[in-house]
Protein backbone atom coordinates (compact mmCIF):
# COMPACT_ATOMS: atom_id res chain seq x y z
CA UNK A 1 0.00 0.00 0.00
CA UNK A 2 2.88 2.12 0.42
CA UNK A 3 5.72 0.74 -1.22
CA UNK A 4 7.64 0.11 1.27
CA UNK A 5 7.38 -3.73 1.69
CA UNK A 6 10.61 -5.84 0.77
CA UNK A 7 10.81 -9.59 0.39
CA UNK A 8 12.90 -11.28 2.98
CA UNK A 9 13.86 -14.91 3.61
CA UNK A 10 14.59 -17.41 6.17
CA UNK A 11 16.38 -20.37 5.61
CA UNK A 12 16.85 -23.53 8.39
CA UNK A 13 20.55 -22.54 8.56
CA UNK A 14 20.20 -19.10 9.41
CA UNK A 15 17.49 -19.34 11.71
CA UNK A 16 16.05 -22.71 12.58
CA UNK A 17 13.17 -21.90 14.85
CA UNK A 18 11.69 -19.13 12.72
CA UNK A 19 11.89 -21.52 9.49
CA UNK A 20 10.17 -24.53 11.71
CA UNK A 21 7.67 -22.18 12.90
CA UNK A 22 6.87 -20.72 8.75
CA UNK A 23 6.79 -24.49 7.96
CA UNK A 24 4.03 -25.65 10.16
CA UNK A 25 2.06 -22.12 9.46
CA UNK A 26 2.53 -23.53 5.55
CA UNK A 27 1.62 -27.22 6.69
CA UNK A 28 -1.80 -25.65 8.79
CA UNK A 29 -3.25 -23.15 6.17
CA UNK A 30 -1.27 -23.49 2.56
CA UNK A 31 0.14 -20.73 2.35
CA UNK A 32 4.24 -20.46 2.19
CA UNK A 33 4.13 -16.90 2.73
CA UNK A 34 3.98 -14.48 5.89
CA UNK A 35 2.92 -10.53 5.93
CA UNK A 36 4.32 -8.61 8.80
CA UNK A 37 4.11 -5.24 9.82
CA UNK A 38 5.76 -2.76 12.22
CA UNK A 39 5.14 -3.76 16.07
CA UNK A 40 3.78 -0.59 17.18
CA UNK A 41 0.42 1.71 17.42
CA UNK A 42 -0.17 4.39 15.06
CA UNK A 43 1.93 7.60 16.49
CA UNK A 44 3.99 5.66 19.11
CA UNK A 45 7.40 4.26 18.09
CA UNK A 46 8.29 0.96 17.56
CA UNK A 47 8.54 -1.73 20.13
CA UNK A 48 12.32 -2.33 21.05
CA UNK A 49 11.93 -3.91 24.70
CA UNK A 50 9.94 -7.00 25.96
CA UNK A 51 8.37 -4.52 28.43
CA UNK A 52 7.37 -1.88 25.62
CA UNK A 53 5.88 -5.64 23.75
CA UNK A 54 3.75 -6.32 26.99
CA UNK A 55 2.90 -2.33 27.23
CA UNK A 56 1.57 -2.66 23.15
CA UNK A 57 -0.67 -5.88 23.85
CA UNK A 58 -2.25 -4.90 26.98
CA UNK A 59 -3.23 -1.70 25.27
CA UNK A 60 -4.48 -2.87 22.07
CA UNK A 61 -6.70 -5.48 20.91
CA UNK A 62 -4.00 -8.15 20.28
CA UNK A 63 -5.20 -11.55 21.69
CA UNK A 64 -1.83 -13.23 21.98
CA UNK A 65 1.96 -12.23 22.61
CA UNK A 66 4.57 -14.38 22.23
CA UNK A 67 7.90 -13.64 24.08
CA UNK A 68 11.01 -16.03 23.09
CA UNK A 69 9.10 -19.49 24.60
CA UNK A 70 6.36 -17.84 26.19
CA UNK A 71 2.86 -17.31 24.91
CA UNK A 72 0.85 -14.71 26.79
CA UNK A 73 -2.62 -14.48 26.35
CA UNK A 74 -4.49 -11.52 27.20
CA UNK A 75 -7.20 -13.17 29.32
CA UNK A 76 -4.84 -14.98 31.10
CA UNK A 77 -3.18 -11.36 32.07
CA UNK A 78 -4.15 -8.98 35.08
CA UNK A 79 -5.75 -5.30 34.27
CA UNK A 80 -3.83 -3.16 32.81
CA UNK A 81 -3.44 0.11 34.55
CA UNK A 82 -2.14 2.78 31.89
CA UNK A 83 0.09 5.24 33.02
CA UNK A 84 -0.60 7.90 30.49
CA UNK A 85 -4.36 7.91 31.01
CA UNK A 86 -4.65 6.32 34.52
CA UNK A 87 -6.99 4.12 32.87
CA UNK A 88 -7.88 0.47 34.38
CA UNK A 89 -7.67 -1.90 31.23
CA UNK A 90 -9.61 -5.12 31.91
CA UNK A 91 -9.77 -6.55 28.39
Amino acid sequence: VDYSARIQTVSQETNPRYYNLLQHFEQKTGCGVLVNTSFNVRGEPIVCTPKDAYRCFMRTNMDYLVLENFLLTKNNQPPWIDKQSEQVILD
